[in-house]
């Protein structure tokens, strides 16, 4: 059997990766291996979630656990719910970012947060042998259907971050992607005080608007959109509302580890502690940490909340794309973190570019190449060591350490540094990377990503697809 859990949860194809018959397992195997006696489960908006949930909740009471059923709501209501029902584990149906054809699993315990790599493998070890017992007649449990979770999620939210005071009404253009959290963040954002604005905010399975995962490439042919309504922030979630983006129309695609600097600055200055984030965070972070006297710990991507378990004082935890503020709870949170910035606009009194100025900014690049699955493994073996070895030699730069983390990162001397890991959730192979000089930081990926492609051509890959941009 496969490995399931990869990056963030269980991702896949439907029918192929992601089927009917997993979704039944998986609900007798969590139930199981976390001894829940309640689960909470929900899921977005894709045309398969329903099948999908149906069967995981038959799964959970086959084997004895009730079933909390909070249907279509953000991913980060799930968790939000798996707390406040007191329920053993919570299971959400999504994809997140993936496209509509995909779909998937992600499981939480009664923390709310997302499990651990030793659960996952306890979980992947039930599933595997399906050593759980069906229950009799009189022990299956019962499904309770409970509405209107959302509308006290709200509410919990706003009476967190309701401001203090009011300095500046900003003008917000929020873009949810047709997906779980099209109802929601408009609303918690508008109820704060901002002028609100919405796209692709009908919701929709099939995603119509736009690709769900809010990239750079995807976002950047809608600034215009942002400039004709003069907004002072156009935000951007996936489709299950985990992942914001950000972009200031006159400044572009705001990156994502200034976001976390930026949220970081707040907190440390509210008290010291530590932060964690993931390894394809840059110089920013380090830099805002170091300066206000906290600790820095690098973590695997997708496992960031696992710090929170190891480190008492944890004020932070995040990676590109998501933000877990332990004071509100230990899950990403995308709507939350897009009401928090907002917040700080309307009682900071500034626009989104002055709330950025107290954070530096460093040129930096996210690419990925997609591979036929049984090539990418010998393109990664290759570039790992090219990296290591043929990039400083080329590029003139010295080797300053090498983290292994999560796939390899090199930082080199100069402060620049390039990250080469595959997906937890896809046939990719990811680069990230971060310079002083935007055209240095050019000129490598450049040869990076052409020496992934030359040979992935040269192994005999039928499918070589390359996406992502560079932002100075």
């Amino acid at each position: 059997m496969r490995k399931l859990f990869g990056t963030a949860g269980i991702r896949g194809r439907y029918l192929r990766e992601v089927t009917p018959e997993l979704a039944l397992e998986l609900g007798c195997a969590v139930t199981s291996a976390l001894k829940a006696r309640r689960v909470c489960v929900g899921g977005d908006a894709r045309l398969t979630t329903p099948l999908l949930k149906s069967l995981v909740a038959s799964g959970c009471m086959m084997v004895g656990s009730d079933v909390i059923d909070v249907d279509l709501v953000p991913m980060p209501t799930l968790p939000w719910c798996v707390r406040r029902f007191k329920c053993d584990a919570g299971i959400y149906i999504t994809a997140s970012h993936n496209p509509p054809t995909d779909n998937g699993f992600k499981v939480f315990s009664s923390r709310g947060m997302e499990l651990t790599l030793s659960e996952e493998e306890v979980v992947e070890e039930v599933l595997r042998s399906k050593s759980w017992k069906i229950a009799d007649w009189d022990s299956v449990g019962r499904l309770i259907r409970v509405g209107g979770v959302v509308n006290d999620y709200v509410e919990d939210i706003l009476s967190k971050l309701a401001p203090t005071h009011v300095k500046y009404r900003p003008k917000v253009l929020i873009d949810t992607a047709n997906g779980a959290a099209s109802q929601v963040t408009p609303q918690i954002l508008k109820s704060l005080g901002a002028d609100v604005y919405t796209l692709n905010a009908n919701i929709d399975g099939r995603f119509p608007g736009r690709v769900p995962e809010p990239r750079p490439d995807v976002l950047e042919p809608l600034i215009p959109i942002a400039k004709n309504l003069n907004v002072d922030v156009f935000f951007a979630h996936d489709g299950d509302g985990d992942r914001l983006a950000i972009i200031e129309p006159n400044l572009g695609f705001i990156k994502q580890d200034r976001v976390l600097a930026l949220l970081a600055y707040y907190k440390l200055r509210e008290r010291r502690g530590t932060v964690v984030v993931s390894i394809d965070c840059g110089n920013a972070v380090k830099d805002v940490v170091e300066k206000l006297g906290g600790k820095l710990v690098i973590t695997k991507l997708g496992k960031t909340h696992e710090g929170l378990l190891k480190y008492s004082d944890v004020v932070l935890a995040g990676e590109p794309w998501k933000l877990i503020d332990p004071s509100w709870g230990p899950w990403v949170d995308g709507i939350y973190q897009a009401a928090l910035i907002t917040k700080l606009m309307i009682e900071e009194g500034v626009k989104l570019r002055d709330l950025f100025s107290k954070v530096p900014n460093y040129p930096q690049a996210r690419y990925s190449i997609l591979l036929d699955k049984e090539i990418r493994d010998k393109v990664y073996e290759y570039l790992t060591d090219y990296v290591m070895n043929e990039l400083p030699r080329k590029f003139n730069k010295k080797v300053y350490e090498i983290l292994r983390v999560d796939g390899i990162r090199v930082n080199f001397e100069d402060r620049s540094w390039m990250l080469v890991r595959k997906s937890g959730t896809e046939p990719k192979i990811r680069f990230y990377g971060e310079s002083l000089n935007a055209a240095d930081l050019k000129n490598m990926f450049n040869d990076v990503v052409g020496s992934a492609v030359k040979k992935a051509k040269e192994i005999g890959s039928k499918v070589i697809e390359v996406e992502g941009s560079l932002i100075p």
